[in-house]
């Protein structure tokens, strides 16, 4: 008798319907898994076997066995497979009876211990959005994936402990467990550095603020000590919270990756990720003998951090450069390509070229392409130490007052791209400043007068112009103005390094 049961394979942050089939001769006792699975796919057949012997099942010893996982050009990964493995294998030989149209409607991800419990399997969230899309009413995981399932209306999640579990729900001898609503809390915490907590900085902070407001990059450049990495670790607190969709996206990624917090099922938080310099271009943007997604993807709707800018190998550097552009990275491998999520702020510190051991060395890692992509440039100087002796200013702005601003400036750009598929300023491509962003003369003379006199590129030309934008919404002006201009080229200022 020939089975055929649905479970789902994660392929960059989606899921693809993969068919899993079972079936069997007489002859030999043997057991093949075919369908281009991995290791930990291969060793299914002792999990599953014994499993179905500790669950109490008896299988036939003069029976070869055989699974395939179609469509078979597609690389099967991991676990997961375990468990609609073994429910085909005893469909297979008439050891389970459920209906076949309760099973043609019901998908099945889970990893089976020994004893038949089932085990954590990574990338739900992704399969149970694909039977959103593949119009699958139930799917069946590990107990402890069921919050993070639960997440997708529509799809009734059955929240199993074992294999013999998920039979006598199938069956309807037991009902279907409650998943509670509360394992949806966020574990993720704020920064814990509130920019009252900084001494001094003001212009660097101002900065931040419209980074923050407008989702540029940013580059701190200063001499060890000065606060380049306080700064940048107090920019959480003053982001936007994620919209419900944006959180998807992100739990997404983390669970894809096997990062999702324990009895987290929603992370809620912007990402803050730190990169050191000796990360390898993989760790960074993804891949792997199966891709899986790198720092610039964990990063998504957050910020990456990158401390000590002039140590990356240049190699690593540039290939920042397509995801800062395009906001997300496409791997290419064996069996195709896969594409990540990649929108983030960037923020990078580096003591000044002439502080380091070779300004010519920094020279060579750090490219035009690569400075251009960043909006924002900050020469952070060293706070004197009677400034740091004193107690915060009356007036110190927290990082609650600074979020109003930057959530008000993004309500207004939310509101000019509502019939566009962008969300921020930094976003916008040509056409978009084209047309909703204007200079009048006095502002288009002095940014003109400024290319030639910096030597400003296209993409800085343009750049400017979306950080004058920006500025122009946290003051709430409709029109950007000259003085909008003359404060967004200020960032834009030398850092000891020539263009090249």
């Amino acid at each position: 008798m020939l089975t055929q049961l649905t479970s789902f394979a994660t392929i960059g942050i989606k899921s693809e319907r993969i068919t899993v089939e079972a079936g069997y001769t007489l002859g030999e006792a043997k057991f093949f898994i075919v369908g281009l699975g991995d290791t930990a796919l291969q060793e299914s057949k002792q999990r599953v076997w014994l499993a179905l012997r500790t669950s109490g099942f008896r299988l036939s010893m003069a029976r070869r066995i055989t699974i395939n996982l179609a469509p078979a050009n597609l690389h099967k990964v991991g676990p997961r497979y375990d468990l609609p493995i073994a429910l085909a294998i005893l469909l297979s030989h008439e050891l389970a009876d459920i209906p076949p149209a309760r099973l043609a409607e019901t998908a099945f991800l889970g990893e089976l211990s020994l004893d038949g419990a089932l085990r954590h399997v990574t990338g739900v969230l992704s399969a149970a959005m694909a039977c959103q899309e593949h119009g699958i009413r139930r799917l069946v995981v590990p107990a402890e994936n069921a919050a993070e399932a639960a997440l997708v209306p529509g799809i009734e999640v059955i929240a199993a402990e074992s294999l013999n579990h998920v039979l006598e729900i199938l069956l309807e001898q037991k009902p279907v467990p409650s998943i509670p609503a509360a394992i949806e809390k966020a574990r993720v915490q704020r920064s814990p550095i509130d920019f009252a907590d900084v001494r001094g900085q003001e212009h660097a902070k101002r900065a931040l603020e419209i980074a923050a407001a407008g989702g540029h990059n940013v580059l701190l450049s200063g001499a060890p000590g000065a606060g380049k990495t306080l700064l940048a670790r107090a920019l959480p607190g003053i982001l936007p919270p994620l919209s419900r969709e944006e959180a998807i996206e992100v739990t997404q990624i983390y669970s894809i990756a096997n990062l999702l917090p324990e009895d987290t099922a929603l992370i809620d938080e912007r990402p803050f990720r730190v990169v050191h310099h000796t990360a390898s271009g993989v760790a960074i943007v993804g891949g792997g003998q199966v891709p899986g997604p790198g720092e610039i993807s964990l990063a998504h709707r957050g910020v990456l951090f990158l401390d000590e800018l002039a140590e990356f190998p240049s190699q690593v550097l540039e290939v920042l450069r397509q995801p800062l552009e395009d906001r997300q990275i496409t791997i290419t491998w064996a069996q195709g390509t896969v594409t990540f999520p990649a929108d983030f702020i960037m923020v990078a510190a580096m003591n000044p070229p002439e502080l380091s051991a070779s300004a010519q060395r920094v020279q060579r890692r750090i490219s035009a392409p690569l400075l251009d992509r960043i909006d924002l440039t900050i020469n952070v100087q060293p706070v004197p130490i009677e400034d740091l002796k004193k107690a915060p200013a009356a007036h110190t702005e927290t990082s609650s007052i600074i979020l109003e601003r930057v959530c008000r400036a993004r309500d207004r750009q939310y509101e000019r791209f509502k019939d566009a598929t962008i969300n921020t300023n930094k976003e916008m491509s040509v056409k978009h400043i084209d047309a909703l962003c204007p200079l009048d003369d006095e502002s288009s003379t002095l940014l003109s007068q400024a290319v030639d006199r910096l030597k400003l590129s296209a993409r800085s030309y343009h750049r400017t112009i979306k950080v004058a934008r920006t500025i122009a919404d946290l003051e709430g002006a409709e029109a950007i103005q000259k003085p909008h201009i003359a404060e967004a080229l200020q960032y834009r200022q030398p850092i000891g390094l020539e263009l090249r």
